[in-house]
């Protein structure tokens, strides 16, 4: 499949490609494809869904190299001097920072309640609210979106600073991504057409009350963006010859802590990213919709993905392996 055959083949996709907006790749360090669909140019910004989880494992990294995170060990209590523990509540204060990032950490829900806590003032303290139980840790993965907004909080009391602020001086600008504002509506009404609406967004990040960004989903960025976020972890944390993250951290955060099941793919994962396959230099950071930051070290490659909202999208790392690397010739 060559590059023309590629756009051809999604613009003309009734299924799992019918919605993807940007493809970009980079190989060693330059954009060798671009192309978008649905009327959307290259400078558009999408909401990547829970990919926005990988770039929140990135900002953490940042904050440890900063000495605002001590390290991964640190209790998450810590952060929040003046949060009221329920009674009787003892799990919570042994649930440290790595347990957010490998999604091992303990909750008082068997769902997670959307309404609730984005209908709060505060969505960190109404999750803070969850966190902990009866059962103790007990090192079972448990997909948790609400749970990483528990790390803006972190990141914020740490650095005294926005987590926006943060990341548009210490991530975004040095990759070339254009500064990023907070959403600024959190309502009810407004949450839906952010997921649903299938227009190009600004180069925002979605917030709540407080004007905290939502950790989880919600950062709108282009498949150019991602694919140079992407080119930031082939590249250990080394952007344009500058660096941005530790090698450290980076080679921790992509180590994999446990092998998931069989709804999400037998993959292995790290600090919110995925290892699709075992014994391949291959990454991913996944959300909905097909939204995806693709990382090849065996290649040189990084790819990004966008998409807009569409349930049941199957495998994109898939899609990337079989039909944009081939295009690639790579």
């Amino acid at each position: 499949m060559n590059k023309n055959e590629l756009h051809k083949a999604v613009e003309e996709s009734k299924g799992n490609e019918s919605n993807i907006c940007q493809i970009c790749a980079t190989k060693d360090g330059a954009a060798v494809y671009e192309d978008c669909w649905h009327g959307y140019t290259t400078s558009d910004a999408v909401n990547v869904m829970s990919v926005t989880k990988g770039v929140m494992s990135l900002l953490t990294g940042i904050a440890i190299d900063k000495g605002y995170i001590s390290d991964v060990g640190q209790k998450v209590i810590s952060f929040f001097p003046g949060y009221q523990i329920k009674r009787g509540e003892k799990t919570i204060y042994d649930v440290t920072v790595e347990h957010l990032l490998t999604m091992t950490a303990p909750y008082k829900y068997r769902s997670e309640p959307w309404k609730k806590v984005c209908t709060s003032d505060d969505w960190t303290l109404a999750v803070l609210d969850l966190l902990g139980g009866r059962a103790g840790i007990t090192g079972e993965f448990k997909y948790a979106t609400l749970g990483i907004q528990i790390l803006a909080g972190i990141i914020e009391n740490a650095s005294g600073e926005k987590l926006i602020d943060l990341a548009n001086m210490e991530l975004f600008t040095p990759l070339g991504i254009p500064e990023h504002k907070i959403h600024g509506d959190s309502s009810k009404e407004d949450q839906f057409v952010f997921l649903m609406n299938k227009a190009p967004r600004k180069n925002e990040w979605y917030s709540d009350p407080k004007g905290s960004v939502t950790a989880g989903w919600g950062l709108c960025l282009s498949a150019g963006d991602l694919a140079r976020l992407g080119d930031l972890v082939l590249n250990n944390g080394v952007f344009g010859g500058k660096r941005i993250i530790s090698e450290s951290y980076m080679k921790e955060m992509l180590k994999p802590r446990i092998r998931l099941g069989e709804r999400f793919g037998n993959m292995e994962y790290g600090y919110l990213w995925y290892k699709p396959y075992s014994g391949r230099e291959v990454f991913a950071a996944i959300g909905d919709g097909g939204n995806l930051i693709y990382v090849n070290k065996e290649l040189g490659v990084s790819v990004g993905v966008t998409g807009t909202f569409k349930p049941a999208i199957y495998d994109r790392v898939e899609f990337v392996e079989t039909k944009v690397l081939p295009a690639l010739a790579v």
